[in-house]
């Protein structure tokens, strides 16, 4: 039998890190030293793992027939549920490693509430990938402090990259309402109990980097709901154009 609210609350999650990994992915090829070219490829192979592991289990959870190819190559932008966060275009190096490491931060914490999952295969399918995002949180996080702390060109650029993100990241903590009987039954997190958490983390490297947390305000939102910047449907033309060019083949 469908479930339609779980198949919603996978699809958030696959989403987010299906997107965000092929944005990562942009930057094989044109990483600033060879190492952090290496480094962010795979952390986008990380990321468009568990988004197929995810998405894999949303196809059979929402009973139409789709399956994880599917899911990715064949919705178009309206029917994503990614945040707006993991979508803008990746800038320079310091917005790249400033949104991997506010969206990590975020991940590691979702994937460790759905470890505890009453839904054992969303429990291990959280098992697995908050080791993978727990490197990604390290790995962003000591670039954050190694270029907030470093020279003034490198610190201004990661406090504009910070400021430029941070009304993208409201949206991760806005807990959709379809999801209540999900959390209430312990098969999903509330996000919004999150937060809290995020910010003491967040703020704790951006301390040690010299930067400063910009101030709570208004915050950007829609993708959860299907409200996509331009940038989205560009993604999208790009990942899908070799699927949708040959459908029904397999490779």
């Amino acid at each position: 039998m469908a479930d339609l609210a779980l198949f919603g609350a996978l699809a958030r999650i696959g989403d987010d890190r299906l997107v965000l990994g092929h944005r990562t992915s942009e930057w094989c090829g044109h990483g600033p030293i060879l190492e952090e070219d290496i480094a962010l490829s795979n952390i986008a192979l990380d990321l468009i793992g568990q988004a197929n592991h995810v998405l894999t289990y949303a196809g059979a959870t929402e009973g139409a027939g789709r399956d994880q190819d599917a899911l990715a190559y064949f919705r178009d932008a309206a029917d994503y549920r990614n945040a707006l966060l993991c979508e803008l275009p990746n800038g320079d190096f310091g917005v790249t490693i400033v949104r991997h490491f506010l969206y990590g931060v975020f991940s590691v914490l979702q994937w460790d509430a759905l470890s505890k999952s009453t839904d054992e295969t969303l429990a291990g399918i959280a098992a697995k990938s908050v080791k993978e995002a727990r490197y990604h949180v390290r790995h962003a996080g000591e670039w954050v402090i190694r270029l907030g702390d470093g020279t003034a060109e490198s610190h201004r650029r990661a406090q504009d990259a910070v400021d430029a993100l941070w009304a993208y990241t409201g949206e991760l903590f806005v807990q959709p309402a379809d999801e209540s009987a999900l959390v209430a039954a312990g098969i999903t997190a509330d996000v919004s109990l999150l937060h809290a958490t995020w910010q003491s983390q967040v703020a704790s490297v951006l301390h040690r980097a010299t930067l400063t947390v910009p101030a709570s305000g208004w915050m950007q939102g829609g993708g959860r709901t299907g409200l996509h910047t331009e940038h989205l449907g560009h993604l999208l033309a790009e990942m899908q154009i070799v699927a949708r060019s040959h459908p029904g083949a397999k490779w």
